[in-house]
């Protein structure tokens, strides 16, 4: 566990092609989506947050403080992350560093936030982002809490690609392997969620096997 990074969950946009409402709260083997990823998420980190929009008391249940975007017109992902750098500046001003993850990515690995903070120290850079099977995950990084006035003046200036910022200031791609499961597999519409119903199996029998093979 990371006692300098705040974890937050990214549920801030509007579903469309899901047909609208929370995705986090879809079920998937019976929990909501959100269970999996906080039950992921949470060991590794020294705090947890919530960003979406609109009424706060339909999170209640999972105990998270729940952060609105601070900038109107849901301008995406990046707005999410300035909204967690700006309440760990000011609720948790212990905390140096933001990671992110959507709310739709149940099966984020167990070792995401010590293997980004690795790569970014290794390469000397500020940011870090995942990477699987030779493809990007922009929502899914590190952030420094003291590039947050950097990040609002790019979001004023209308800037909206996370991996557009990023380059500015010098990110480092983790990689990942995407077998038996892509970790970051997005359960972005109705037949994402139904092929993370076949998959989640897969991805608790290879755990399973992880923790019981010998050691040495």
């Amino acid at each position: 566990m990371r006692d300098d990074t705040l974890g937050v969950v990214l549920a801030g946009g509007l579903a469309r092609r899901m047909g609208g409402g929370d995705k986090p709260l879809r079920l998937l083997g019976g929990r909501p989506m959100l269970d999996h990823v906080l039950a992921r998420l949470a060991p590794q980190v020294a705090g947890m947050i919530l960003n979406a929009n609109g009424d706060p008391a339909r999170f209640a249940g999972h105990g998270l403080p729940v952060v609105a975007d601070g900038l109107p017109d849901h301008p995406g992902p990046l707005a999410g992350i300035l909204a967690a750098l700006d309440w760990a500046a000011g609720q948790r001003p212990d905390l140096a560093w933001v990671v992110s993850v959507p709310g739709d990515s149940p099966f984020i690995p167990h070792d995401l936030v010590a293997r980004l903070q690795a790569a970014r120290a290794a390469q000397g850079v500020p940011l870090a982002c995942a990477r699987s099977a030779g493809q990007a995950h922009p929502p899914v990084g590190l952030w420094p809490v003291a590039l947050r006035d950097d990040l609002r003046a790019a979001l004023l200036g209308g800037e909206r690609k996370i991996d557009r910022w990023t380059a500015r200031h010098g990110c480092a791609a983790c990689d990942w392997p995407a077998d038996p499961v892509d970790p970051f597999f997005n359960a972005n519409a109705p037949e994402d969620l139904a092929e993370a119903e076949r998959l989640l199996p897969m991805l608790q029998s290879a755990q399973r096997l992880a923790i019981e093979e010998p050691k040495g």
